[in-house]
């Protein structure tokens, strides 16, 4: 059924498609109405055999879904930025205990300074962690990647982060199709829990483990995230089958059959990104995309497979690691070790900064002409960091930085106005 919806109830809707047990929430933004559209299903009784739990921080939220799926439920929560900090502990110990709980993260800047807009900070901070993490696009690729990662974690029995853009995503109004309860059953099936809670035969969970076992529980860690590379395209063609739509994969490619340069990126810049290249095709430059979903496990055949004729990649990320550059880079250039091609980092939309097309435009012109340096901050206001710069280094205690740019920031608003 076509529904023009905001991003997050989409989400909550195909959650309670999923007939989850236990959904354990606590509020921030942007994910906020995404567990206040399911709390109110569930107290509508739309979602039957259903506890909706409110908790009373974000570690608290995975606490109590590590529990209930522990025992046998199929469980389901949500965050954002320094709310998955908070949960860091809990959501190691959910991947290392092999339990398959699904969780929204609505992607948002991470601080200090405090910023609610969106970008990857949150997440990709938890690359590490042993979560699957799959971003979505557009609001009907997140609803459609709700109900494969319900089929995905419990196949493998490994937790997975649905990663959608804050605001971008959540709060933004489109047309969604909602399947029917009767797709989603079509296509994933009763809960059959690994483990769960029998009194009759009661176990220990989270062990002690030495030196003399702990490499091998992690590297089967690994294999799960290595099987789940040959699961996630299956899944995807069993869902197109069902549903009759494409929707997740490990990667999406987008004209890039003769191109000499493509972009690689995740999230919603995909769609402003693939805006930019039809118009720049339309005027004959042979420029294409690739969209990563499944940022982990890393595809790097298929990214290698997308990329291996190319002159050059261009990676635009929505985060980095300071004190070296790009992350989502990084992984693209193992993916194409061995093969002569140039490659480019831009880091672009960070705390929400805008990322247009005239940006892009000239962005994607300089790459073609292999006039980017090696690590290009898009938009960056030179003339302000520079006065920081110079700030620091005629006083000591020049204060803190985030401060002073707001000061300054606003002095020159002030004037041009």
């Amino acid at each position: 059924m076509l529904k023009q919806m905001e991003g997050s109830h989409a989400v909550a809707e195909a959650v309670a498609l999923c007939r989850p047990e236990v959904i354990c929430a606590y509020p921030i933004s942007p994910q906020t109405h995404i567990v206040e559209g399911i709390g109110e299903m569930v107290k509508a009784g739309e979602i039957a055999n259903c506890e909706f739990i409110n908790v009373e921080s974000e570690f608290a939220a995975m606490s109590v879904a590590i529990g209930s799926s522990a025992t046998g439920a199929r469980t389901y929560t949500a965050t954002a930025s320094q709310g998955l900090l908070f949960m860091v502990e809990a959501v190691y110990n959910a991947s290392g205990l092999g339990l398959p709980i699904v969780m929204t993260v609505a992607n948002r800047a991470i601080g200090a300074p405090i910023n609610i807009w969106n970008d990857h900070s949150d997440s990709i901070s938890q690359r590490d962690s042993g979560w699957i993490q799959l971003f979505a696009e557009t609001n009907q690729e997140a609803l459609d990647l709700h109900i494969q990662a319900f089929k995905l974690a419990e196949e493998l029995s490994l937790p997975v982060m649905v990663c959608m853009d804050g605001f971008i995503l959540t709060h933004a109004y489109e047309r969604v199709d909602i399947p029917t309860q009767e797709q989603v059953d079509a296509f994933l099936p009763p809960y059959e829990p690994r483990q769960m809670l029998d009194t009759s035969a009661p176990v220990s969970i989270g062990a002690m483990v030495g030196p003399e076992a702990f490499t091998e529980v992690r590297y089967l860690a690994h294999e799960k995230q290595m099987q789940a590379l040959e699961l996630v395209p299956k899944m995807a063609e069993e869902f197109k089958a069902i549903f009759g739509r494409d929707s997740g994969g490990l990667v999406r490619t987008y004209r890039t059959e003769d191109a000499e340069t493509i972009v690689i990126a995740m999230g919603s810049v995909l769609g402003t990104i693939k805006d930019t290249v039809d118009e720049m095709r339309d005027a004959g430059v042979k420029i294409g995309v690739l969209g990563i979903t499944s940022f982990r496990p890393f595809p790097l055949d298929a990214v290698r497979q997308a990329i291996q004729h190319v002159k050059r990649v261009v990676v635009l990320e929505k985060t980095f690691a300071v004190g070296i550059g790009g992350i989502l880079s990084t992984d693209v250039r193992t993916a194409f070790a061995g093969i002569d091609i140039l490659a480019y980092t831009v880091i672009a939309g960070l705390g929400g900064r805008p990322i247009t097309m005239k940006s892009l435009h000239e962005l994607f012109e300089k790459a073609g002409r292999d006039d980017l340096v090696p690590l290009t901050f898009l938009d960056l206001d030179w003339k302000v960091v520079n006065k920081q710069l110079a700030r620091e280094r005629q006083q000591r205690r020049s204060g803190p930085a985030a401060e002073n740019i707001l000061r300054d920031v606003s002095t020159t608003a002030a004037n041009l106005s």
